[in-house]
């Protein structure tokens, strides 16, 4: 794991834009994938997905209805975090739980402030984000909502 400040972040942004700035960002931690998932209608559609495994996008995580992902829980309530779904009652009845095994997601907001997505950390093994990573999350998500509304806009 690499120490990532957001400079660093400004500078993949700008350089590689945000599949480089989500590899640098993935530096941090040990969790397999960090992705931007953006809500369009009932959906969460994946608009940059990093893996440290190097492996294709898999097709079910392209789009994920809005109500069988751990991204409702960040938009409802602001932040969404758990190092192991499977024992975490929140999740309980959840067709994820245990599947899909550590989350750590924030909020991604469009120029309104409105929440409009999510970026995350996420894992089908067991990890813990540490107190500096997602803080460094919650950094990233302002920086990475500048630069969507600035290319998406």
């Amino acid at each position: 794991m690499t120490n990532v400040g957001l400079e660093q972040l400004h500078a993949a942004l700008e350089e590689d834009g945000l599949d480089g700035a989500l590899k640098l960002l993935n530096q941090s931690t040990e969790h397999r994938y960090t992705a931007v998932y953006l809500l369009r209608d009932s959906l969460l559609k994946n608009v940059a997905l990093y893996d440290k495994a190097g492996e294709v996008k898999p097709e079910y995580l392209a789009e994920v209805p809005l109500g069988v992902s751990f991204c409702q829980f960040v938009l409802r309530e602001g932040q969404f975090l758990t190092s192991n779904s499977g024992t975490d009652d929140r999740l309980n009845g959840h067709p994820y739980q245990g599947v899909m095994v550590s989350y750590s997601g924030v909020p991604v907001t469009d120029t309104q402030g409105k929440l409009c997505g999510t970026l995350c950390h996420f894992d089908v093994v067991q990890r813990t984000l540490s107190d500096q990573n997602y803080e460094l999350l919650q950094q990233a998500a302002k920086v990475f909502s500048n630069f969507l509304a600035q290319t998406t806009g």
